[in-house]
């Protein structure tokens, strides 16, 4: 067995012993297919008020300006699905924000894996990315095998649907590299026909200024009142396109205890949202990604449902 293949089972091994659900790896380089569709979406100004996505427009496409000399995008996927559901009678949270905030334990799970390469093989030199740098997560996750991009424009896996969140390790050695899937989305047109707000304007094609989950967690400003009666309820995200899709019948719940909800979270109803306190928030969402609403977007957002 030559050294890159033993490298990448290696690698492969440990990743799933972290676990990660999978890991799949491509070569770093320029992402050309990528690059006239996010200038195009751009240009269509479909980021709304995220204008953090216009920049870094060269280091998103291309992962040798993000590490010098890398060669290789490890992808990594980490299950979220949880167990237990949110009370019927409440306003809703995307499932990924029952737990901690994953950026604090993926980045975790990818230092121990930099540590594991760095030990095992020797002087590599990598970054950990999880969701906070201008990496285009599901285009390398796609590149590397682990799915096809759907029509909503999430990751989807024949196994284990989309509900898990991707990272990368971009580093400079030399590895075995995967080949993507085919498409499995068919005619099905699930996700389109049911997104309350009308966001995926064609498929493959998400219109970010129009989805709940931009105007619940990224939206500053006021919610635009042409969407009053359109948010299905949801205060924090939004899981529709993903909860409709028939490969996600096949999604299994997570092993991970840091994502378990606090016990308040499931039980409390609309009545208790709408009367919730700051203290309470500080408490149910003690080390959540919901921290980034505050305290004050969350209100806004409960107070935008009930009206």
């Amino acid at each position: 067995m030559n050294q890159k293949v033993s490298y990448t089972n290696l690698i492969k091994t440990e990743a799933k012993r972290l676990g990660f659900l999978s890991c799949g790896i491509s070569k770093a380089q320029f992402l050309e297919e990528e690059a006239p569709r996010l200038e195009k979406w751009l240009n269509k100004n479909m980021h709304g008020e995220m204008r953090y996505m216009e920049n870094h427009f060269d280091k998103r496409l291309d992962p040798t300006k993000l590490v010098e000399d890398s060669k290789s995008v490890i992808s990594l996927l980490l299950n979220y699905y949880p167990e237990e559901k949110q009370n019927e009678n409440s306003f809703k949270l995307s499932k990924y924000a029952f737990g901690n905030d994953y950026h604090f334990v993926i980045k975790d799970k990818l230092k121990s894996l930099l540590n594991f390469i760095q030990e095992e093989i020797g002087e590599v030199h990598g970054r950990a990315f999880v969701d906070s740098a201008p990496v285009l997560d599901k285009a390398w996750a796609a590149k590397s095998g682990l799915g096809w991009i759907g029509k909503h424009s999430n990751l989807l896996t024949q196994q284990v649907g989309s509900f898990y969140f991707i990272a990368e390790l971009i580093i400079d050695l030399d590895l075995e590299y995967d080949t993507p899937v085919t498409d499995h989305c068919g005619t099905c047109t699930a996700c389109i026909d049911a997104c309350p707000t009308q966001a995926i304007t064609e498929p493959y094609v998400v219109d970010g200024s129009k989805c709940i989950s931009y105007f619940t967690i990224e939206l500053k400003e006021n919610i635009p009142s042409e969407f009053k009666g359109k948010m299905d309820d949801w205060m924090f995200g939004c899981d529709v396109c993903q909860d409709v899709c028939p490969w996600n019948r096949f999604s299994k719940s997570h092993s991970e205890p840091l994502f378990n909800p606090h016990p308040e979270l499931l039980s409390m109803t609309k009545k208790d949202w709408e009367e919730i306190t700051e203290d309470t928030f500080k408490k149910v969402f003690k080390n959540s990604a919901v921290k980034r609403t505050k305290f004050s977007g969350l209100k806004r957002n409960i107070n935008f449902l009930k009206e």
